[in-house]
């Protein structure tokens, strides 16, 4: 087996985790080539701490690698996936898959200048957004197809234990799943544009619905190819967003992330699969406490709640918070003092690893991952579906579908 060259475009959160993750496969020859991202100074430091080569652009790094690793913010994900696919790289790329920024590219601006009243993603009409999503969609499918390279969609979810030991219990019993309820929900994120729609693509209904969403849609294709030899998908959406923190009569007390400018913090999608059973997905900025993730599954012949965060796992407890100062518990936690849920490998736990493990297999021997183009596309399809639906007050929005070959 050859070895696969690995270059991670993106310096942040993510990237730290797949450099991490990508270090603990097995059975696949690899090198973590290098890094690039767009500020200079956030590549070269990455590197140099992880004793990696930092390049100055992707066109640089595609020469050294087989496989392009994009961790960077989703407004950029398209113009790096079609460099790869033209380049014939395999592509790993996290979600969200991509979206829609603003009339034009100025994505690239300084924040403040993102910043300004021109164009808010919150008070833009969906019904372009979703026609544009839609053409980025197909080019993307169609550069990554015509390339003929493997595609990973890093849905973490799709890879954490408890959503897997689901597939083995669909796969084994031919369940049929009636409904299904999944949540990921915190307090905001570190990325300091998070709250602009130009550089995300939307607020909490994509930047966090993305993950029950992609794990509801891959369970129900699991049910679909096992029934019936084919997947089950999405037919239409029906969904609501709301700006909580930025209701007049919000009481602030400093807990929670506030700076949201154009974006939604809650958002609610309830999906309808062309079989007629039902998924239904909370996501929002609102919750203490850390991370709020779990799928739960209703089928005809078993019930599972799959809890990826917290979890059971380890609980400890603290009386003084500066004891932990040097200790990490579990994302996004807000204090260290009392009882806290403890996550002791979280890589493994929310599935990162598992999921760094199945895409560098496939590509190393050819195979599709679990979490795949396809996926990808109807996930994001869905979600800027649900957008037009909440701006028509919740009426039920057909998801389209794209052309397969």
């Amino acid at each position: 087996m050859e070895r696969l060259r690995v270059g991670l475009v993106g310096a942040g959160f993510a990237a730290t985790y797949h450099v991490d993750c990508l270090r603990r496969v097995s059975g696949v020859p690899l090198e973590i080539a290098g890094v690039t991202s767009l500020r200079a100074e956030s590549r070269e430091a990455f590197a140099a701490s992880r004793g990696l080569r930092a390049f100055d652009s992707v066109e640089a790094m595609l020469e050294q690698v087989d496989v392009l690793d994009i961790c960077s913010p989703p407004y950029a994900h398209r113009e790096q996936i079609l460099l790869a696919a033209e380049a014939g790289k395999h592509i790993i790329v996290e979600k969200p898959l991509t979206g829609h920024f603003g009339p034009a590219d100025t994505s690239h601006l300084p924040r403040e200048a993102a910043q300004g009243e021109a164009w808010r993603g919150d008070r833009a009409p969906k019904g372009p957004m979703l026609a544009a999503v839609l053409d980025t969609l197909v080019e993307i499918g169609e550069a990554v197809r015509s390339a003929g390279v493997v595609f990973g969609y890093a849905e973490n979810f799709v890879y954490a234990p408890a959503v897997q030991k689901e597939r083995e219990i669909l796969e084994k019993t031919k369940a049929q799943v009636l409904r299904m309820y999944g949540e990921e929900s915190h307090n905001g994120s570190a990325s300091p544009v998070y709250g602009i729609w130009r550089y995300s693509g939307g607020g909490s209904l994509i930047g966090k619905g993305c993950h029950p969403l992609g794990a509801i849609l891959y369970l129900k294709r699991v049910e679909g190819v096992t029934r019936l030899g084919r997947p089950i998908r999405p037919a239409s959406v029906s969904a609501r967003v709301h700006e909580i923190t930025r209701l007049p009569n919000y009481d602030d007390q400093g807990f929670l992330r506030t700076d949201y400018h154009d974006i939604e913090d809650y958002g609610l999608m309830h999906v309808v699969f062309e079989d007629g059973t039902v998924g239904d997905v909370i996501t929002c900025e609102l919750v203490l406490g850390g991370i709020y993730d779990y799928v739960e599954v209703f089928a005809n012949n078993h019930r599972a709640r799959c809890r990826l965060n917290p979890n059971d796992m380890m609980d400890l407890y603290n009386p003084h918070g500066p004891n932990f100062a040097d200790i990490y518990t579990v994302e996004k936690i807000s204090t260290k003092e009392g009882w806290s849920p403890v996550a002791p490998d979280e890589y493994f736990s929310m599935g990162y690893q598992a999921e760094l493990q199945d895409f560098l297999e496939c590509m190393a021997t050819g195979r599709q991952p679990q979490s795949d183009l396809d996926l990808a596309i109807d996930c994001t399809a869905t979600i800027y579906a649900a957008y037009v639906s909440a701006e028509a007050g919740g009426r039920e929005q057909e998801v389209p579908r794209l052309p397969r070959p």
